[in-house]
């Protein structure tokens, strides 16, 4: 198993003709792919068919899936477009995450790997010192900050996923069980929750992040 991450592997020249794509193209590619037909779509043969080349050539640029999968995680983390560090530092975060969130539901196949691949490339990595940047005055220790850091990332995908998956159709079905569950009559702390409640809106997605940060990094 390959443990050198991409961005630090040496491409080995291929035999024969001189490469024609390049990396950055691949990548975009599978990008473009995975947002019209979703993740599982991926794969090398697809990729390579959709840059009009044979799924061998692919080799030339990535080693994997496994590989190509990073690169497009990182790819996308170059669409922040954050301000320069500087003031309270609750508001920096939020706006990390407000962006995180947008750049997750125009690429609705990124929070799954967010939330399944550890990944941290160049764009990453350059958002984490921004991230470190905004909390540098903050009195926590590394540690916790860079706790911060993991849990907005896991959060804000967690979030969108439910939000991607959250459909009216979706809601529907939990409704009806959860109706079923309460008849049953065997959940009596359940029924209490619900039975009676005055409905509320559903918490907005910065509230919720807000709270979860407060809670770890303090006022």
């Amino acid at each position: 198993m390959e443990t050198v991450p991409v961005w630090l592997r040496e491409r080995r020249a291929g035999v024969g003709r001189p490469a024609e794509r390049s990396q950055a193209e691949v990548t975009t590619a599978a990008i473009a792919l995975a947002d019209r037909e979703g993740l599982t779509a991926v794969s090398m043969r697809r990729v390579a068919a959709e840059l009009g080349t044979g799924a061998a050539s692919l080799y030339r640029y990535v080693d994997s899936r496994d590989d190509l999968l990073d690169l497009m995680t990182d790819a996308v983390a170059a669409g922040y477009r954050l301000p320069p560090p500087g003031g309270p530092w609750l508001p920096g975060l939020l706006e990390v995450c407000r962006q995180a969130r947008e750049l997750m539901l125009q690429h609705g196949w990124l929070p799954e790997l967010v939330l399944t691949r550890s990944t941290l490339g160049p764009h990453g990595a350059d958002l984490l010192e921004h991230v470190l940047a905004v909390l540098a005055e903050h009195p926590a220790d590394a540690g916790r900050k860079l706790e911060a850091f993991a849990v907005m990332t896991t959060l804000t995908a967690a979030l969108v996923l439910h939000e991607i998956g959250g459909g009216s159709e979706a809601r529907s079905r939990q409704g009806a069980y959860l109706a079923h569950v309460l008849a049953a009559g065997r959940h009596p702390h359940l029924t209490a929750a619900l039975t009676g409640a005055i409905p509320t809106p559903a918490p907005r997605f910065e509230d919720t992040v807000a709270r979860v940060l407060t809670g770890l990094l303090g006022e």
